[in-house]
């Protein structure tokens, strides 16, 4: 199939040749697979193949692009597409900066992280998974609901001014596992990211689940009063204030905006907690990382935080060129996040609740609703989902109600921090909407932040 491909890539670029154009064309393929169950019972099982291509034109400084949806069979089609991006970009404004035109000095392709077993997951294996995470869990009040997408994702690249390509592709899988009460309207979930079919594993998915569960079902419900607490955040909140991080923190374009909380004057500086260490790092294959990015460029580990001293800014290549600064390899779909651990020795819920504790402590394992409120200051909201607990000194534990959160992101991961987990483990955080994109991140199990803010508490599920 990548030789089909990459034939038909060069077939069309010697089309937009013959025609005069400067074009660069993207492929884009997915093979999707999802089974969702509502009320303990199979809500949906479906599947969809999609292809798209992508043909960007250029004049000048001016650029233009045309995507559809298409066919490998359909090649006049796609020659049509060409001819209509050419067309559109006689009439484009031109920009204010000179774009950068893809020019790949060699081939490059990278099929490292596509594991066909996964891709190809079957309905009766996803099954199996769903029944083994909620095995003795359900009744007639505790229901079962969730997803178990995968799939398979190839990307493919090339462009009038070169003949190399560039070709992608990757495997996936997300579970979602959620259980709840009929009656009372809690839920309990947990999840799990695969980039290969021996890693998806339902028994740690059943162990936090029924380790919830059972929690919610024996320990009273509290609504708390608002003030200030020591939070722990899981590994799904940790995830959502990165990917939040990424777009009013350390990327370049949104800094020269105005919509970063850190400045140039940042660089070289310490602005977190030294507990923080963060990089994009494409060597992790749990991250479905990409080794090239989409302008050609060899990705290496890129330093983002050391020790909390702010490393530098992550630029994609038109922005770069709309500032005038050099591209860091950073032109691609998703980055590779890696959030080191620190030193708490901490694998699971059941070792946070039974650690010792000075202080109460309001364990949130997932953000809800999380949006920007000042991006300059990294101000963000969000609320607590279920599964939350609050932990008490005393060696007892409660069931909060939600709560809202609305922190600076300078503090969440500033000096307030007093611990990390040393164990980490990777988060999907891929989104279902538009063309798919595998995106998961490392971070820690938990992370402790002391004295933050809580600005609403619920009184009720």
């Amino acid at each position: 199939m990548r030789d089909r491909i990459l034939q038909t890539l060069r077939d069309l670029r010697a089309y937009a040749l013959a025609k005069g154009y400067e074009v660069s064309i993207d492929y884009h393929e997915e093979e999707s697979a999802l089974m969702r169950f509502a009320n303990s019972a199979i809500s949906l099982n479906t599947s969809e193949h999609l292809i798209r291509l992508g043909v960007t034109a250029y004049d000048g400084r001016k650029r233009a692009g045309y995507d559809l949806i298409t066919d490998l069979d359909k090649v006049d089609e796609m020659k049509m597409a060409i001819d209509t991006a050419a067309e559109m970009v006689q009439h484009a404004q031109p920009l204010a900066y000179q774009p950068t035109i893809p020019t790949f000095s060699e081939s490059f392709a990278d099929e490292s992280n596509f594991d066909p077993a996964l891709a190809s997951l079957s309905s009766e294996e996803k099954l199996a998974y769903f029944n083994a995470a909620a095995q003795g869990l359900e009744s007639d009040e505790i229901k079962l609901s969730g997803i178990l997408s995968n799939g398979a994702t190839t990307l493919a690249q090339i462009n009038t001014r070169s003949e190399h390509t560039q070709y992608f592709r990757f495997s996936d899988a997300q579970a979602t596992v959620v259980l709840s009460h009929l009656n009372l309207k809690w839920e309990v979930q947990s999840e799990q990211s695969a980039h290969t079919r021996s890693v998806l594993d339902p028994q740690p998915v059943h162990r936090d689940l029924a380790f919830l569960l059972d929690r919610y079902q024996r320990e009273a419900p509290v609504s708390l009063p608002l003030g200030r607490y020591d939070i722990v955040f899981g590994q799904a909140a940790i995830a959502d204030l990165l990917s939040m991080m990424q777009w009013i923190g350390f990327n370049g374009g949104s800094m020269k905006r105005g919509f970063s909380m850190l400045g140039e004057d940042k660089v070289g500086q310490k602005v977190f907690s030294e507990k923080i260490t963060l990089s994009d790092d494409p060597s992790r294959p749990e991250t479905f990382p990409f080794r090239r990015d989409l302008m050609g460029l060899p990705r290496g580990r890129f330093p983002l935080f050391e020790a909390g001293v702010f490393k530098g800014f992550a630029w994609f290549q038109d922005d770069a060129d709309e500032f005038g600064v050099q591209p860091t390899g950073h032109t691609v779909m998703h980055k590779s996040l890696v959030m080191e651990g620190g030193e708490k020795d901490i694998p699971d819920l059941e070792a946070l609740i039974n650690m010792p504790r000075e202080n109460d402590l309001l364990y949130i394992p997932f953000l809800h609703y999380m949006n920007i409120v000042n991006p300059s200051k990294g101000l963000v909201t969000a609320s607590s989902r279920f599964g939350a607990l609050y932990l008490k000194k005393d060696g007892s534990v409660a069931v909060p109600y939600n709560v809202r959160i609305t922190q600076s992101l300078l503090d969440i991961f500033g000096e307030k921090v007093a611990w990390l987990s040393r164990q980490t483990l990777p988060y999907n955080t891929s989104m279902s909407y538009g063309a798919r994109n595998p995106t998961a991140v490392i971070v820690p199990l938990f992370m402790c932040v002391k004295d933050l803010e809580i600005s609403h508490s619920n009184t009720s599920y």
